[in-house]
């Protein structure tokens, strides 16, 4: 499926009222325009008809953009996510399901807002199931609904008013009405208030990473071992070998009655033959580690 190009809409950065002034410039399309349009897109790739479904619907966008407003974050942004929730849309629609494509970009354009969001509002641990993503996006207008909104933690009738509404844990409605009251901080905020000493608080983090020389450290010993294992099964016969690596190397190990079988020995002589190839490999891979002066000589 061809890809939605880069199309010549009007820029938010000239003023957000400028910008909802230029984009009611761009006509509605009736059904058999729209029609006719989404068909060139999808079967010919042409990008005129892909923009003029685009700039066409410019105005729901900024609509359910102005919906999102009370999370704090600028309209223009908003409007901006939209936007390539529309160019979703656009890209995969199929007017051939008998659909306007406003009905289907009503979902794309919120989808591509509400994870915009989501992202800015640092949720990390809500707002990652369906449930938590409800209650992220209704608790603000059931508040408002109940005459909640400026209070601080909620009554215990109210909490369980919104969670039973909802069908989330009161804990999550709790936990998620105290982030949506409390601010995000920088972490390039000083640690005291005059700045003067302690540094920032990103400072004070700790990277749960693994060092990088360690890693590369590990990654190097894991190359080494793989190297003295070829070396060691080099020196097996080739049925010591199959029934090593059929023993040893496998996830799940062959059993020692499916290689009796195979090789025409007793289940006993098979576990000999491991055994024995075991001890050759360690013996093997000891004496190559010495060589190396990987290991102290003797």
């Amino acid at each position: 499926m061809a890809t939605v190009p880069a199309l010549a809409t009007p820029s938010i950065e000239g003023g957000l009222a400028r910008y909802l002034r230029d984009i009611r410039k761009f006509p509605m399309l009736a059904q058999e325009e729209e029609y006719m349009l989404a068909k060139r897109w999808r079967e010919h790739a042409d990008p005129e008809a892909a923009q003029k479904l685009v700039t066409s619907h410019l105005r729901l966008v900024a609509k359910i953009a102005m919906g999102y407003r009370g999370y704090g974050l600028p309209l223009a942004d908003l409007i901006a996510e939209g936007n390539l929730g529309m160019m979703q849309a656009v890209k995969r629609y199929d007017p051939e399901r008998g659909f306007r494509l406003a009905t289907y970009a009503m979902w794309w354009i919120r989808a591509s807002i509400q994870e915009y969001i989501l992202h800015s509002w640092s949720l990390v641990k809500l707002g990652t199931t369906a449930a938590q993503k409800k209650l992220f996006f209704n608790l603000r207008r059931i508040k408002g609904r109940i005459q909640a909104i400026d209070d601080g933690d909620l009554s215990p009738e109210n909490l369980k008013l919104i969670a039973t509404e909802l069908n989330v844990p009161e804990s999550d409605v709790i936990d998620m009405n105290r982030r949506l009251a409390g601010p995000d901080h920088s972490l390039n905020a000083p640690v005291r208030a005059d700045g003067d000493v302690g540094g920032e608080w990103q400072d004070w983090l700790q990277d749960d990473a693994d060092d990088q020389e360690e890693t590369l450290g590990e990654m190097e010993e894991l190359g080494l071992r793989r190297d003295l294992l070829t070396a060691a099964m080099s020196h097996l016969t080739p049925r010591e070998r199959d029934i090593l690596q059929e023993r040893r190397l496998r996830d799940e190990p062959t059993t020692l009655e499916d290689l009796a079988q195979k090789y025409g020995v007793s289940r006993e002589r098979v576990r000999q033959i491991e055994v024995r190839a075991f001890d050759k490999l360690q013996a093997q891979m000891k004496q190559a580690a010495q060589e190396r002066r990987l290991l102290p000589q003797p």
